[in-house]
């Protein structure tokens, strides 16, 4: 599940909403998958907590629900089903990831 405010089908929300914002993001603290930091901080009591990057699948594709590692998350397409991701994406890396 992505959550998220005004979410649709492949989690796109009322902060991210083009056609290839369907990357959700998952939070260390909580487990959960989240549209974005902003949606998640909203929802929650406590902020986003990013993911270490070894070892993990912290991106979940919303468009077929597939879970990448951070390494195929930054080809920017969903290795599974082809979907392109939304490379403006990386200026938040830091936000969603360990470095």
């Amino acid at each position: 599940m992505i959550y998220g405010i005004n979410t649709d089908k492949c989690g796109r929300c009322v902060h991210y909403h083009t056609k290839n914002d369907i990357a959700a993001l998952e939070c260390r603290r909580c487990q959960q998958f989240f549209a974005c930091y902003q949606c998640h901080d909203q929802l929650r009591d406590h902020k986003f907590v990013p993911m270490p990057v070894k070892n993990t699948r912290p991106i979940q594709c919303g468009n077929c629900g597939y879970r990448l590692t951070v390494d195929q998350y930054q080809t920017y397409q969903c290795p599974q089903c082809g979907h392109e991701f939304n490379y403006k994406c990386s200026k938040h890396k830091n936000i969603y990831f360990e470095n």
